[in-house]
């Protein structure tokens, strides 16, 4: 494989590994209610379990409330059910055919809490990004030795792909500080 695409490659695993971030950090709740924090939650609706978003129109009309309408009004209580297992910790109230979920204001300690697992969260995709790096450089020095591509190429390539574990690793500090701030400053 030329060495062009070892870096596309590793580029598109990178990016791969950016976006499974973002989607962890729309888990971790801040002080507003946002719909991102309950639509990937899975209620098992008639045997599957389902995402929430799949499930139900998901609105948030306060910033310290979600509203859920599911879209079949029997499944409410498979909805409640899967919301009070999560481990998010929130207690839904059941309005007829919709449920209500208040979101309470977090206290300091637990802003803390958050932003260290958020921390934790962006440091396992940044050993991700390094696992990346690690196994594209192993393959351009088998891809060398194997007589494919020169010594120089290696280096030049090896340089690509430095460059990009840097690009991304700038990119996780940056995400990870973002949702930080949003946590402290709610």
């Amino acid at each position: 494989m030329p060495v062009k695409e070892v870096v596309a490659d590793t580029e598109s695993k990178m990016k791969k590994t950016l976006e499974v971030l973002q989607n962890d950090l729309k888990t971790i709740r801040t002080g507003r209610a946002s719909t991102a924090l309950v639509e990937n939650i899975r209620a098992d609706c008639y045997g599957t379990p389902t995402p929430l978003k799949q499930l139900a129109t998901l609105a948030a009309p306060q910033p310290d409330m979600i509203i859920i309408k599911p879209f079949d009004p029997a499944s409410i209580k498979e909805i409640e059910k899967a919301i009070k297992t999560s481990d998010l910790s929130l207690a839904p109230i059941v309005d007829g055919k919709l449920i209500r979920i208040n979101i309470p204001s977090l206290t300091e300690e637990r802003r803390k809490q958050l932003v260290h697992q958020v921390r934790q969260i962006g440091e396992q995709a940044k050993i991700g990004v390094r696992n990346i790096r690690r196994d594209a450089n192993k393959h351009l020095e088998g891809e060398e030795k194997g007589k494919l591509i020169t010594e120089d190429d290696l280096k030049k390539g090896g340089k690509q792909i430095d460059d990009l574990t840097k690009q991304y690793t700038d990119k996780i500090d940056a995400a990870v500080k973002h949702k930080s701030d949003e946590i402290m400053l709610d």
